[in-house]
């Protein structure tokens, strides 16, 4: 059944004020607030570190990532951030293992066919180690292969995405942080800390 224009202008109506939450979530942690798949088994979810009502995801990301989730009681500003057509931009930190060439990065900034259709062209770019948080547990590392810092950025959200493009080329992702989405980044604000805007 087709919503009404009233219906839908009242499916974005805020409970109350705006409010926008940045969240660095720690390894592990559901992007939800409830582990109902798991009840005898509970795993983390953001409940375990956010006590302001009301706030939803605006996108996920995945339990193994770690990184900014923008949370939000604007709907409106949740589908910005959300859909596709808005290509709202977003920056990830990712350990490779192994040392992509340039001619390797190439084929990411111009798109690469997954199975799920050809990818947008990423910016990407070889940085130094982030000074960033023990990821706990520490990462699977191979004693005689080095690994590498890239910073991708892209305005795709598929399932996965950044880590289907890495194995891609070779190089899979060892460990995976958001950095940025849109204006906002994880800057000054702790891995398990979040800041009210």
């Amino acid at each position: 059944m087709r919503k009404s224009s009233a219906q839908k202008s009242k499916a974005v109506v805020l409970n109350g004020p705006q409010k926008i939450l940045l969240f660095n979530k720690p390894f592990d942690v559901l992007s939800q607030f409830t582990d109902e798949s798991n009840p005898e088994n509970r795993r983390q979810t953001l409940k375990d570190f956010i006590d302001i009502p009301e706030v939803y995801a605006a996108g996920r990301l995945d339990r193994d990532s770690e990184g900014l989730l923008v949370l939000t009681n604007d709907g409106q500003l949740q589908a910005k951030i959300t859909q596709p057509d808005a290509k709202t931009s977003k920056t990830y930190w990712v350990q490779v293992e192994g040392v992509p060439t340039e001619s390797n990065l190439n084929k990411l900034r111009k798109g690469v066919k997954l199975k799920d259709g050809l990818t947008l062209p990423a910016k990407i770019e070889i940085m130094i180690d982030p000074d960033i948080w023990p990821r706990n547990p520490p990462i699977r590392e191979r004693a005689n292969i080095p690994t590498t810092w890239l910073s991708i950025t892209i305005t795709e959200g598929r399932n996965r995405q950044v880590r289907r493009m890495t194995a891609h080329i070779g190089f899979p992702t060892l460990r995976l942080i958001r950095y940025r989405v849109g204006s906002w980044t994880i800057d000054g604000i702790d891995n398990g800390s979040y800041k009210l805007l």
